[in-house]
C-alpha cells in the first residue's frame, strides 16, 4: 500500500495550460507584433496579502493520549504531513506501519519509541491494530531533550517495561488532581528526558549516519515547513537548496516514496483542513494565507485532495 499518494495540484492552477485559440494571422505576423525582449522580462511577483492566522497560546500543558485517539476527527490528523510546536514521543506497543520524519520514511513496529522535536515535519499511518501512547511535552517545554529525531527499536523487555512505567506514572500524575501533581509530572518528564538521552545512541538507526539524500530531504522539509505558506513551488524551493527540481524530486522519492511536490501539497492541505476545522476564518482568507493564487484554485485543489469542497469539509466538522 502506498501511503500519502496523490496527483500534483499544478494541474488545477489558474496558470495551467489553456486551450489554444484559432490563429487568424500567420506566424510571421505574430512575430512582427511581439514585444521587444526587454519588455518581455518577467516582472517580480506582487507581494501577497498578509493574512493573520490565529496563534495558539505560548505555552500548553503536557498531554498523554492513546495513539488510536489521535485520529479522531479524521485519519488526516496523523497521516498528512505536518509539524507541531512542541516535542512529541510516540511509543508503539502493538501493530506496525510506516512513519515519515523529516522527509525520510521508515517502518515501525511494536516497542518502537520515536521522538520528534518541535517543528519537524512528520506523518504516520496506523491500522486498527495499532496501539501505544503519544506524549506531547507541551508548547514552551524547557526540558533538556534530544535536538534531532530519534527512532529507537527497544528489544530488551526490561527497557520496554521501564518506558511504559514512566509514561503510566506521568499520565497518573497528570490525571490525579492531587496537590503538586503538575510538579511531580514535570519531574517525571525530566526522567523521561534522561531515558531518551541514555538510549539515543544505542539503536541501530543511530549507528547509520544520514547519507546525502537523507540530509537533502531533511533540509527540504525544514525549509518547506518554514515557507509552505509563501506560494513557492518546488522549483523555487530547489533553487533555495542549490539543486535542480528533478534532483530534489528524485531524492524525495528515494527517501520517502513521495515526490517533492506531493510533500508540499500534502503539507498545505493539512494546514487548510486544520484552519477550516479549528477556526472561523473565511475560505478566501484561508486561501490567501496559504499562498494560493485564488480561492477558486484553492477549492479545486482541496476537493481533489480530500474529496470535499472546503465548505463541505467545514460543515462536516
Amino acid at each position: 500500500m502506498k501511503l500519502f499518494s496523490g496527483t500534483p495540484l499544478s494541474q488545477f492552477s489558474d496558470g495551467a495550460a489553456k486551450p489554444k485559440g484559432t490563429a487568424t494571422g500567420k506566424k510571421s505576423a505574430i512575430k512582427a507584433k511581439a514585444k521587444p525582449k526587454a519588455e518581455r522580462t518577467r516582472q517580480p511577483k506582487p507581494p501577497r496579502p498578509h493574512v493573520e492566522i490565529p496563534e495558539g497560546p505560548a505555552t500548553t500543558p503536557m498531554r498523554v493520549i492513546a495513539i488510536p485517539r489521535l485520529a479522531s476527527g479524521g485519519r488526516w490528523r496523523i497521516e498528512a504531513m505536518r509539524s507541531i510546536s512542541e516535542p512529541l514521543l510516540l511509543w508503539f506497543t502493538r501493530g506496525q506501519g510506516r512513519i515519515t520524519v523529516g522527509g525520510v520514511t521508515r517502518g515501525y513496529g511494536a516497542h518502537n519509541a520515536i521522538f520528534i522535536p518541535a517543528g519537524v515535519m512528520h506523518g504516520f499511518d496506523a491500522s486498527a491494530q495499532t496501539y501505544g501512547t503519544a506524549l506531547f511535552f507541551g508548547r514552551g517545554c524547557t526540558l533538556d531533550l534530544p535536538k534531532t529525531a530519534q527512532h529507537l527499536r527497544i528489544r530488551d523487555g526490561g527497557t520496554q517495561a521501564e518506558l511504559s512505567a514512566l509514561l503510566d506514572s506521568i499520565q497518573r500524575e497528570a490525571d490525579s488532581g492531587k496537590p503538586g501533581a503538575d510538579r511531580a509530572a514535570q519531574h517525571l518528564l525530566g526522567l523521561l528526558g534522561v531515558w531518551l538521552e541514555r538510549h539515543a545512541d544505542s539503536g541501530e538507526e543511530a549507528a547509520r549516519k544520514p547519507d546525502a539524500s537523507r540530509r537533502l530531504a531533511a533540509r527540504y522539509t525544514a525549509l518547506l515547513e518554514q515557507d509552505f505558506r509563501s506560494g513557492k513551488g518546488v522549483a523555487e524551493f530547489a533553487a533555495d537548496l542549490g539543486v535542480t527540481p528533478t534532483h530534489l524530486t528524485r531524492v524525495c522519492n528515494q527517501t520517502c516514496g513521495r515526490s517533492a511536490s506531493d510533500l508540499l501539497h500534502d503539507r498545505l492541505i493539512y494546514e487548510a483542513r486544520k484552519l477550516l476545522s479549528e477556526t472561523r476564518l473565511p475560505i478566501v482568507r484561508i486561501s490567501e494565507a496559504l499562498g494560493f493564487t485564488s480561492a477558486a484554485y484553492f477549492t479545486r485543489a482541496f476537493q481533489h485532495r480530500t474529496g470535499k469542497t472546503p465548505s463541505a469539509f467545514r460543515r462536516a466538522g
